[in-house]
């Protein structure tokens, strides 16, 4: 039985996909923070799914939580066999609102970690001639607007090169770009829901199977919806500067609580 380790998988898409890769059979490593809601997830799922859930607290905008995750992707005797990086956060405010140090978290979070964490499970998993990771940016890779999404771009950029050094090896990586999606991330980024037309709002179940049906089609990118495919397919074709003046008013739209 295969094992996969999921980060930020108490809510949202990290819940989708710990509760569809249960639902396939695999064995979970399970990554959060909140280790009362880690325990609470990991029964859960051992009881419907009959899957072993191993529980890693770890905060992975702090050194000691990445290097507890490093370690455990390196565990050779348990080693892990897909790999999601979906923990994540966006600050409040636009540029030079967000204190220094929540932006300098984020970045931490989204690009540190990602590559260390990435690299780690790579290591093994190439070692073994078979694996796969699974990173998680956004639709705001392709929109110039803040902290947020060049974080997000940096993630886009080095899973489709990472996977390209990798190919042939076995390994196989992904980048996952969803748009807006009900989860508890809005709300901790202080976005209003009513604020968002609904047509962008996506459900993180259909998301997640979409993006494993992707992974198994051996893409290197995933945005799984025409709606957002059709978005950034426009922004490819529109003058840089003016995608950039649209995603600004358009953000600064999206009021914020």
């Amino acid at each position: 039985m295969t094992t996969a380790l999921i980060t930020g998988t108490t809510a949202g898409i990290g819940a989708s996909f710990a509760s569809r890769l249960a639902a396939d059979g695999h064995n979970l490593v399970l990554v959060a923070r909140d280790e009362k809601r880690l325990h609470e997830q990991a029964a859960d799922l051992h009881d419907r799914h009959g899957v072993e859930a191993e529980v890693l607290r770890a905060d992975l905008s702090e050194e000691d939580g990445i290097a507890a995750v490093e370690a455990r992707l390196a565990d050779r005797t348990h080693p892990v066999d897909l790999l999601v990086n979906n923990a994540g956060f966006g600050n409040r405010g636009r540029y030079l609102e967000a204190p220094l140090t929540d932006e300098l978290r984020m970045l931490k979070l989204h690009c540190e970690a990602v590559l260390r964490l990435t690299s780690a499970a790579c290591e093994t998993m190439r070692t073994r001639g078979r694996g796969g990771v699974i990173n998680v940016a956004s639709i705001a890779a392709f929109f110039p607007r803040g902290t947020y999404g060049a974080s997000k771009a940096w993630v886009v950029q080095f899973t489709q090169g990472a996977a390209k050094d990798l190919a042939g090896a076995g390994v196989r990586l992904m980048v996952l770009c969803p748009g807006f999606v009900r989860t508890e991330f809005h709300a901790r980024a202080g976005i209003k829901p009513d604020s968002v037309p609904s047509w962008m709002w996506l459900d993180a179940d259909r998301l997640v199977a979409t993006a494993l049906k992707d992974f198994s089609r051996g893409k290197s990118l995933s945005i799984p919806d025409p709606r957002y495919k059709t978005m950034t397919g426009l922004a490819k074709l529109v003058p840089r500067s003016a995608v950039s003046a649209v995603s600004h008013r358009v953000g600064r739209n999206y009021a914020r609580r």
